[in-house]
Formats: C-alpha cells, sequence, structure tokens
C-alpha cells in the first residue's frame, strides 16, 4: 500500500457543501464573532419574585418598638443582676442574649429536660408565663443561700423540696423586680403558681400561641447558664404599645390635683417639745375591782380597742391610728387626720 492511495481515499475528501461553508467563514471571519456576543442573555430573576415567609415565627413588632422594648429589658437585666449581687452576696452576672417572639411549641421544645420551671401570673394580666432556670445554675443560687461558696454539684440531680423552697425566693425577686420596671405604665404583682421539672407535662398554651421570650446568660461564680421568661405576647401587648408610644402614665390616668403651697416653717419652734399621748377607750372595771388590782393582773383588751387608738397633742386630738409594734417596741400607726 503507497501514500498515494490514502491521500486520494474518498473517504478523506470534502463534499462541495463543506468547501462552500469553509469559504465563507474564511471570508467573513466577523460573522461568527456577531453572532455570539448577539446571543440572548439568560434570562434573569425578577425583581418583584414573592419571597417564602415562616409563618411559624412571625415578628409582631416593628423594628423601632423592637429597639425600644430590647432596651427597657435590658435595664431589667442589669438591675436583676445587681440585686441578686446584693442578695446572695457574692457577684452575679446578667446580660440580655436573646429578645424574640416564637410559638409556645417551639419554645417548649428548647427546654432542657430535666429543667426548673416556674409557672406564673402577673396580677391583674391575664395568661400564664414560665420561667425556666437550669437546674446547674438553680443549685448554685441555693448552694450560695445556704452559706456555701455558690458552686453547683459535680453530678447532675434533681432538687429537693427544701432546695425548692429556697430557689422560690430568688424567683419571687427575679420577678418582682421585672414587675418593678413597669411600674411607671400599672402596678404589677407576680403570683406564683408551681413549678415543673419537665416541660412534656406543661401545656399553659396552645402550640400556636406567640410568646414573647427574655433569654439571659447568668453567671455565679464558675457556673453559667441560660435564664428564659416565656410571656404570652397578648398579655403585654397593652404594656408593649404603651412603652413604644412613650407614655410614661397610662392614658386614662386622672389630673393631679393642685395642692397648695406649703406654709413657712418658723425655726423658733424647732426645740419646743409637745407632749404627745395615744389613748383608747373599751375598758370598764367597778371600783372594787380597780381596789384589788395586784402586780401580774392581766386586764384584757378587745381586738377592736387596738384598731381605735386616739392620738392627741397636748390637749388637742388630732389623729386615729391603731395599736402594733416596731423592733420589739409598742408603736401607733397613724391612719386618719382628725379635722376640728
Amino acid at each position: 500500500m503507497n501514500l498515494g492511495d490514502e491521500t486520494h481515499h474518498p473517504a478523506a475528501a470534502l463534499s462541495p457543501s463543506e468547501m462552500e461553508r469553509l469559504l465563507t467563514e474564511a471570508t467573513n471571519p466577523e460573522e461568527d464573532t456577531v453572532a455570539v456576543q448577539t446571543a440572548p442573555p439568560a434570562a434573569e430573576p425578577e425583581k418583584n419574585t414573592l419571597q417564602p415567609y415562616d409563618f411559624r415565627n412571625p415578628m409582631l413588632l416593628a423594628p423601632g418598638e423592637l429597639r425600644k422594648l430590647r432596651l427597657h429589658q435590658e435595664e431589667f437585666a442589669n438591675a436583676l443582676g445587681a440585686r441578686l449581687s446584693l442578695y446572695l452576696r457574692l457577684e452575679f452576672s446578667l446580660k440580655l442574649t436573646g429578645f424574640q417572639t416564637v410559638a409556645y411549641g417551639k419554645l417548649a421544645q428548647s427546654w432542657s429536660n430535666p429543667s426548673h420551671l416556674t409557672l406564673f401570673k402577673i396580677e391583674p394580666l391575664r395568661g400564664v408565663s414560665i420561667l425556666e432556670i437550669p437546674p446547674p445554675l438553680g443549685l448554685s443560687i441555693v448552694d450560695r443561700l445556704m452559706g456555701g461558696p455558690g458552686q453547683a454539684p459535680d453530678s447532675a440531680r434533681e432538687m429537693s423540696e427544701i432546695e425548692n423552697a429556697l430557689l422560690e425566693q430568688a424567683v419571687q425577686l427575679i420577678l418582682g423586680e421585672w414587675c418593678s420596671h413597669w411600674s411607671k405604665m400599672k402596678e404589677l404583682k407576680p403570683v406564683l403558681l408551681g413549678c415543673e421539672t419537665n416541660g412534656k407535662f406543661i401545656q399553659t398554651a396552645l402550640p400556636e400561641t406567640m410568646m414573647l421570650v427574655i433569654a439571659m446568660e447568668a453567671r455565679i461564680g464558675t457556673c453559667v447558664g441560660q435564664l428564659q421568661i416565656g410571656f404570652p405576647y397578648s398579655t403585654l401587648e397593652t404594656l408593649i404599645r404603651q412603652l413604644t408610644k412613650g407614655a410614661g402614665t397610662p392614658a386614662d390616668a386622672p389630673p393631679l390635683p393642685a395642692t397648695k403651697p406649703p406654709c413657712k416653717w418658723n425655726p423658733c419652734f424647732d426645740d419646743v417639745c409637745i407632749p404627745l399621748v395615744a389613748e383608747w377607750q373599751g375598758i370598764e372595771l367597778t371600783a372594787r375591782d380597780i381596789l384589788a388590782l395586784r402586780v401580774g393582773d392581766v386586764l384584757p383588751i378587745k381586738e377592736k380597742c387596738t384598731q381605735e387608738v386616739k392620738v392627741r397633742l397636748a390637749d388637742h386630738l388630732k389623729f386615729n391610728g391603731r395599736l402594733g409594734t416596731v423592733a420589739g417596741n409598742w408603736a401607733v400607726e397613724l391612719t386618719q387626720v382628725i379635722n376640728r
């Protein structure tokens, strides 16, 4: 076989149409480039494309309202940390780490097991709220209340009834401090309903009920844990609206009555002594019984008499009061001014 046969093999020859195409491309090289440049671009996504929204975790507050409420709760966390430090006589630091609205079902899934869950109400508001304290943190607080250094045991365990009773004092302090931070809007009072160690046995609201959750990182000694307080959003909605509108007092609060300017005090009377006498009536004895009185005899006093004590300044009757004791001493609490 020779090379001439391979070169002129019919399979290697070009057809007339193929040769015409190659000549056209050689004479017009720009057409292919233009064709590439004018190719339609890939379809871009529309700017107004709908985005998915998670209805299971909606944000019920506007950004401005959320910012103001968060600052209010940061002040609460700082004040509570200082108060717990004084109460325990040991540094107790608190830092706000979370503030959001979540469904009750999702909140229940976040509770550790076991945990210390306190159910409470805020009078006069409706709804049941929940305070979660991790057992190591709760045991550290109890250890400090019992005179220890404030350290949790090495092994995890549930609290005894005595330890629960001691921790309840700290819970009252936490909730009382939270209520005091709303005193400008409304007078609130916490009422404890009970405690539980397993969140599966708690059903205070429907799973889809929206809860306002405050999370704080707590540190006492070497123990670090996270406190969580969950409130039904509907319970606090009115208070939140008042706070975010900048209302320091309720809108329906009556105006304060005008007061008369106080009279100017004459310092010449600073050292004048005036006799003050507290007296009450109700005991009647015959002359014979009075003559028979001896040291050590007991005279019964009706309870009603202790609530109707008259206080005189010199010979003038000025106040009504009731009998009591202060620091082991007898005392009279003034209850009414007598104007004559």
